[in-house]
């Protein structure tokens, strides 16, 4: 229930109609609600303070008309500007980018406060009455029309100003950034990393009852789409409760065609209809990837700006560096991160849940393999690439961590040195791959001295006495 309501809530936030629904219903119980006033005022013989419209019916109609008729123009013109502008900036940044741009809060804020007044003024006019003896003028709800109005221009202004600062190329990369460096909070535990996959003389299948491959039962999609969010904490309960083990097949983030096996439930005679309705509902799948649990897919975005930016046809090495200052920035928190472990047990050192390894290598190769191919004829790049690679083995804490970094240097020099023509650009690049692989070298020593600290992975002990599911332990992405 509660990835549901989650899947939910993040749809509303991602549309344009959720907002702007809510503000419109607030203008017209505020309508309703100030008409019953100027009623109330009017029968009791009252007068409104010296600021309130004080004319007649023709021009509170004639007033209320203008700003009713003005509002929904307004609406329909900047938002169809805006449209075309993000699409130009769609195309050279990436069109997944309008998904950033229909979450943004301030866009859906000012197209409901345009339709908020345009619906007040409209309900408000209805109300005007001409005549002598059943004449009734709406002072108040008038005079709080021409204030949201005010308001209105001002909120324009504003969205201007707004619009033309958020296309910029900076903005848009340090917008995803953003994104990415909250995936990376959310989704992973903060400290030095310690926790790591079971021990490599402790093989996974060895860890699984023998009967497993035989006597697991397959829980298959649906239907086809994009695996959004795994409800970990129901899984968990659910397997506890029903003494299950659960096995995922996939994370968020992976396309599944109906009848592709999510997960293996064993035993399989325990699985009954009611308990599949159960673990299903805990899966979600939709038309489209997003950054609830797929902390991929924040990095997918930077690098597909850098990769587009790298393409002959825009040839934009700044956009592309700024992108790789973000990839820098995320990984570097990523490197003191734990890994959330594969293997979840309950309070009586019962497994319940085996869910696939997130690994630091895996997240390394996903965010510069690409950058690194389309950078090899620009040392610019390769160069920002190296200074970047070393200032996250200042931070890395495990020696495959820094031998996978150490991975990507040799290969961004072994590609310079095959795409550079020009001798001082290899020598800059061949500099800065030094100066990292010296940073590096901290951490890969045996003895442990540098800046960094050696940890022996084969030395972990192993994670097998009873547990509770933390933060550390959740679907790995």
């Amino acid at each position: 229930m509660k990835t549901l309501l989650m899947t939910y809530w993040s749809r509303f936030r991602s549309s344009f109609w959720f907002v702007p629904s809510i503000m419109a219903c607030v203008a017209i119980g505020l309508a309703f609600s100030a008409v019953e006033l100027d009623r109330t005022v009017d029968g009791g013989g009252l007068q409104f303070p010296g600021w309130a419209y004080s004319g007649g019916a023709e021009g509170a109609s004639l007033l209320l008309g203008t700003v009713a008729g003005s509002m929904i123009a307004i609406a329909g013109t900047v938002f169809s500007m805006t449209l075309v502008a993000l699409s130009l900036a769609s195309s050279q940044l990436g069109p997944r980018l309008l998904r950033n741009f229909m979450r943004n809060t301030v866009n859906q804020v000012v197209l409901g406060t345009f339709v908020a007044t345009f619906m007040y003024c409209l309900l408000v006019l209805r109300t005007i009455r001409r005549g002598s003896e059943l004449g009734f003028v709406p002072h108040f709800s008038v005079s709080l029309g021409v204030l949201l109005a005010i308001v209105s221009v001002g909120v324009l202004i504003y969205f201007i100003h707004h619009i033309s600062v958020s296309i910029q190329a900076d903005q848009v990369v340090a917008r995803v950034g953003k994104e990415l460096n909250e995936g990376i909070e959310r989704l992973f535990p903060g400290g030095a990393g310690t926790a790591g996959p079971p021990h490599p003389s402790v093989p996974l299948e060895e860890c699984l009852p023998a009967s497993f491959a035989s006597e697991a039962w397959p829980l298959r999609a649906l239907k086809d789409g994009y695996l959004q969010m795994i409800d970990d904490e129901a899984l968990m309960e659910l397997a506890c409760k029903e003494e299950l083990l659960l096995r995922l097949e996939s994370r968020p983030g992976h396309y599944l065609t109906q009848g592709r096996a999510m997960a293996m439930v064993w035993p399989r005679d325990r699985v009954i209809p009611r308990l599949q309705e159960k673990i299903n509902a805990a899966f979600v799948l939709g038309d489209q990837r997003t950054a609830n649990q797929d902390i991929a897919f924040s990095f997918n975005q930077l690098v597909e700006m850098a990769v587009r930016a790298l393409s002959p046809g825009i040839n934009d090495h700044f956009t592309a560096i700024a992108c790789v200052d973000r990839l820098e920035s995320a990984l570097c928190r990523l490197a003191r991160c734990d890994m959330p472990l594969a293997l979840r047990f309950d309070t009586h050192g019962n497994l319940r849940l085996v869910a696939p390894q997130t690994s630091f290598h895996g997240i390394v190769d996903l965010a510069f393999n690409q950058i690194r191919q389309s950078a090899r004829s620009t040392p610019a790049v390769a160069v920002r690439l190296l200074d970047a690679i070393a200032q996250i083995a200042s931070r890395v804490q495990r020696e495959p961590d820094a031998a996978c970094l150490q991975r990507h240097v040799e290969m961004i020099g072994r590609g310079a040195r095959s795409a550079v023509p020009e001798a001082d650009d290899l020598a800059v690049v061949e500099a800065s791959a030094a100066t990292a692989m010296q940073v590096l070298s901290a951490v890969l020593d045996p003895s442990g001295q540098g800046t960094g600290q050696h940890h022996d992975a084969s030395a972990m002990p192993v994670n097998v006495g009873p547990t509770r599911p933390t933060r550390a332990e959740r679907i790995p992405i």
